[in-house]
Order: structure tokens, then C-alpha cells, then sequence
């Protein structure tokens, strides 16, 4: 017996095997939940095809979620499949290039735009069509990052988009508690993922993370899948409106940096 059977959990965001949707989707199957999955592009495709078939999933849809036909469609998709959505994953997040790194003052208008659309409203975007296939209540979670509370260098306008992802599920949580569906996000620590690597000086945030973090060690797709298991459980069902972090404590630190640091300043 699985936490999740009889479940249903679309994940939207995986890219490769390596991204943490790709995680989070392991350990959902794990537990018994029935998969769907969303892609992004025929680049994409080629990716997530061969994952799906690991786990036995057959309802691998292409979701562009800047187009509302799009989002409509995937999720009456879902709806002739399986009948119901238990669980909506939201693990999705893009900018350019040039709106990471250089000057934050530098940000261009359609760049923020661009950001803004596909990483934060594209979650009331999603909510919105999962909310009437989950008449029993379900779990709506996304993923986030740290940078939306402190600034951390070269994040910019992504900083901006987790920080409108994370008032937006507190918006959410208020708005579909009383239909019973929970609304989380995770604040995960940097994880070398196709994503991530697209923000200037992700390695040395690896390491600096790693050795200044309470817990000294760091965090992997599976931990965040840990978590999000517990958050697609009924074991957090009175759980609603959160931002969990799971970064081996690095958001708690006032100071970044361990003892040795200061005794060579």
C-alpha cells in the first residue's frame, strides 16, 4: 500500500532527469499515485518521453503555458483520462539570458513580462483549471528559491517572479481552502538542474551553500521529493499556504559564513 493510490498528480516542469519535478516525480509514483506529465517543446519532448516510460506514465502532454487553449486542453485531457486531479505539481520557470547577471536596474520591460507570465501567473493559470477536478479537496504545490526574500547575486528578474510565485500561493491557499485543496510552495536549495544552470555562478552558490548551511551538506532532488510527497499526502493535509524551505537551513543564517571565515577576515 502507497501513501498516494487511487491518486492522480499532473507534474508540469521536468526537463531532463536531473530537474527536481523529475524528483518529485519519482517519488509520487513511489508511493502509488497515477502520473501525468507536461512538456514544453519539441527539445523537450525527446526528454521527458523516455522518463515517462521508466514509470509506466501515458499521458505525456505538450502544455505551452503562456496559452490558455493550451492549459484548457491539457486539463480536459485530464479530465476524459482519469476523471479527477488529486495532486498539481508547478515546477516551471524561465527568463532570458540577459535578465540574469549584469545590473538588476538593466531588467528590460518585455523580459519582465516574459518572466512574470511563465513563472508565477502561469500558477493561477494552472489552479484554475485543477480546482474543478478536484471536488474532494486536493494539493497544489511549486517550487521556489530563496532569492525571493534576500537578494542573492545574478537571480534578478527570476528573484522578482519567485518572490509574485510565493504571494500568489498564499492568494491561492485563501481562495480554494474552503474547497478543501491545500496550496504550497518549496523554497529549495541551489541543485545543479537544466534550469538552474542558466543562472550566472551556480557552481560556487553549490559550494558556498554546502559549506556555510547549519547542516553542511546539500540538497538533492530527492529530498525536495521527501517533502513533497509529505505535502501531496493526506499527512499535511491542515498544511496551507507555506513556503517550506529545504536548504539544509541556509535561509535561517543572518551571516553567511562559518567560524573559520571569520577568524581569517
Amino acid at each position: 500500500m502507497g501513501m498516494l493510490d487511487g491518486k492522480v498528480a499532473l507534474v508540469f516542469g521536468v526537463a531532463n532527469k536531473n530537474s527536481i519535478a523529475w524528483g518529485i516525480t519519482k517519488k509520487l509514483h513511489e508511493q502509488g499515485a497515477t502520473i501525468g506529465l507536461s512538456f514544453a517543446g519539441e527539445v523537450l519532448k525527446k526528454r521527458v518521453f523516455p522518463l515517462a516510460e521508466e514509470i509506466g506514465c501515458t499521458f505525456v502532454e505538450e502544455c505551452d503555458v503562456t496559452s490558455d487553449e493550451d492549459i484548457a486542453n491539457i486539463f480536459e485531457k485530464a479530465k476524459e483520462r482519469f476523471g479527477k486531479v488529486d495532486i498539481l505539481v508547478h515546477s516551471i520557470a524561465f527568463a532570458n539570458s540577459d535578465d540574469l547577471g549584469g545590473r538588476f536596474v538593466d531588467i528590460s520591460r518585455e523580459g519582465f513580462k516574459m518572466a512574470l507570465d511563465i513563472s508565477a501567473f502561469s500558477l493561477i493559470a494552472l489552479a484554475k483549471h485543477a480546482a474543478p477536478l478536484m471536488p474532494e479537496g486536493g494539493s497544489i504545490m511549486s517550487l521556489t528559491y530563496y532569492a525571493s526574500e534576500k537578494v542573492m547575486p545574478k537571480y534578478h528578474v527570476m528573484a522578482v517572479a519567485k518572490s509574485a510565485l510565493e504571494t500568489i500561493t498564499r492568494y491561492l491557499a485563501n481562495d480554494l481552502g474552503p474547497n478543501g485543496i491545500r496550496v504550497n510552495a518549496i523554497s529549495a536549495g541551489p541543485i545543479k538542474t537544466l534550469a538552474a544552470a542558466g543562472v550566472p555562478g551556480l557552481r560556487t552558490m553549490l559550494k558556498y551553500a554546502e559549506k556555510v548551511s547549519p547542516l553542511r551538506k546539500s540538497v538533492s532532488q530527492e529530498d525536495v521529493g521527501d517533502v513533497a510527497l509529505w505535502l501531496a499526502s493526506d499527512l499535511s493535509r491542515m498544511v496551507t499556504g507555506e513556503v517550506i524551505h529545504v536548504d539544509a537551513g541556509y535561509h535561517i543564517l543572518g551571516l553567511t559564513a562559518t567560524g573559520d571565515d571569520l577568524e581569517n577576515l
